[in-house]
């Protein structure tokens, strides 16, 4: 790889050395870069020169500083004017006139042309041509392969991909969603063969490895499993690297409060419609211990208000297998998956009705036992809290139906009849409850609903002490509705 570091010593606001004061040669040879410098940003042979020794380096990276003066050629050059504003067309024409050019605004010298065409375009297609040969071979040679291949490229999926993707009923042993979502990397790894992914440092935690597979190393490059290291961001980009170089399905794991260090890099990949899958785990409160800077509260309210991403917080295994589903099946709309270090139930009903109801966002995991008067709404480990008070306020004479809501964004693409139908206007006793902030409920609650949710910073203590402090019970839940409802 060769980098040209365009060295022209000022920023947006002025002068660079008001705020920077790196040695260049010196970071980047820290970090075994070949280094070189070229003192002229006009001297074009010398910049070839540097490339052309740049390229001789084969086992470093490369950076060229070339120093410049920002501008050059116009009345301010060398000034930070010149920066992120337009010249102005006197100060243009004065620049034209230095440069001895004199064609229009968006022409192009017939020269210029006859260099690209025969530069640019042609070696292109040269290129192309004889790519196209060396995999029409490969076609004849490896049909299967090939197959695959263009099936990858296509973000096609195998026939038959899910069924190593189980789903299991109520009487299943307890278990964290981060769990459940490692189950089902593992069953998803074994049909695509174009699957992989790992962890910011966390995959212990995060439980992304691909069990019985190898690492991905410059010595076995065939691996699946990758160690990203400790940045978070950079893997992000890279989630995002891959994804537009196609031919994959790549996903990439941490805590899902250290989503701040990806934000920039999920909010890209929802701008570019890449299909990568954010597995963040330790969604709440109750990761205890760890207090309140590892405690997410405001993220998923700040990623729902995220454009073209899909942030899903499973309630049990079903839903977060359904939720596995969605995520590679998606083809221009990464997916976001919330998932619990403590363990979970499995829900009655949902082995029958998670598959459909996850794909809608939202759906009736405990109906009412007659005619609901009233809802609950919740997403992941709150489910169960739901349910459990749905029992205590039965037998206070209140029916209420509960309502799983894995998926906000999913849900509001559904039909108007199937919102009417889990969210019915007559109902306006509505309780939302989430371990986190409670902004965006209120467009499912209304004005007459409430929300049950955590709008301050979390603290540290064992995560079931901390969980019950913040009022998230069965019994705490219900008597917050009796109390909104009475």
């Amino acid at each position: 790889m060769i980098v040209l570091y365009d060295s022209n010593n000022i920023s947006l606001d002025g002068d660079l050395d008001q705020a920077f004061g790196e040695d260049i040669q010196q970071r980047f040879e820290s970090q075994n870069w070949h280094y070189q410098r070229v003192e002229d940003g006009n001297d074009l042979s010398a910049i070839s020169q540097a490339i052309s020794q740049a390229k001789a380096i084969k086992d470093q990276p490369s950076l060229i500083e070339v120093k410049t003066i920002i501008g050059y050629g116009s009345p301010q050059q060398g000034t930070s004017k010149v920066h992120g504003a337009p010249i102005g067309q006197e100060a243009w024409d004065q620049t034209k006139t230095l440069y001895q050019y004199s064609l229009g605004a968006f022409e192009v010298a017939p020269e210029a042309q006859e260099q690209f065409d025969t530069r640019v375009s042609q070696r292109g297609q040269q290129a192309y041509q004889e790519w196209k040969g060396l995999f029409d071979r490969y076609q004849v040679d490896y049909p299967e392969q090939a197959q695959e291949l263009e099936r990858a490229f296509a973000n096609e999926l195998p026939a038959g991909y899910d069924q190593g993707i189980t789903f299991q009923d109520e009487t299943a042993k307890a278990e964290a969603s981060r769990s459940s979502s490692g189950r089902a990397i593992n069953a998803l790894a074994s049909a695509i063969p174009y699957f992989w992914g790992g962890s910011a440092d966390l995959s212990g935690s995060n439980k992304t490895m691909i069990k019985d597979d190898q690492d991905f190393m410059p010595t076995t490059r065939q691996g699946r499993n990758i160690w990203f290291g400790v940045r978070e961001f950079a893997m992000a980009a890279m989630m995002n690297g891959a994804a537009l170089h196609g031919g994959n399905r790549i996903y990439g794991g941490t805590f899902f409060v250290f989503s701040d260090y990806l934000k920039a890099a999920i909010r890209l990949s929802a701008l570019s419609k890449l299909p990568v899958t954010y597995v963040l785990t330790h969604d709440s409160v109750a990761v205890g211990e760890d207090g309140p800077t590892h405690e997410p509260i405001e993220h998923l309210a700040a990623f729902r208000a995220m454009p073209n991403l899909n942030v899903i917080r499973p309630a049990d295994a079903n839903e977060t297998m359904v939720a596995w589903k969605l995520a590679v099946e998606a083809q221009e709309t990464p997916t976001l998956l919330a998932l619990s270090r403590q363990n979970l139930p499995v829900l009655a009903n949902s082995q029958s009705l998670a598959e459909e109801g996850v794909r809608k966002g939202a759906y009736i995991i405990s109906p009412a036992k007659q005619e609901a008067s009233g809802l609950l709404i919740a997403t992941g480990s709150e489910v169960v809290l739901a349910i459990e008070a749905q029992s205590l306020l039965s037998q206070e004479g209140v029916d209420v139906a509960v309502v799983s809501m894995p998926c906000q964004e999913l849900f509001d693409q559904q039909s108007k009849d199937y919102q009417e139908s889990i969210l019915p206007r007559g109902i306006n006793h509505r309780m939302s409850i989430e371990m986190g902030a409670s902004f965006g409920w209120h467009k499912y609650v209304g004005l007459e609903g409430v929300t049950y949710a955590i709008d301050r910073f979390g603290q540290s203590g064992p995560g079931q002490v901390v969980v019950e402090d913040f009022g998230f019970t069965a019994s705490q839940i219900a008597q917050a509705y009796l109390k909104a409802f009475a």
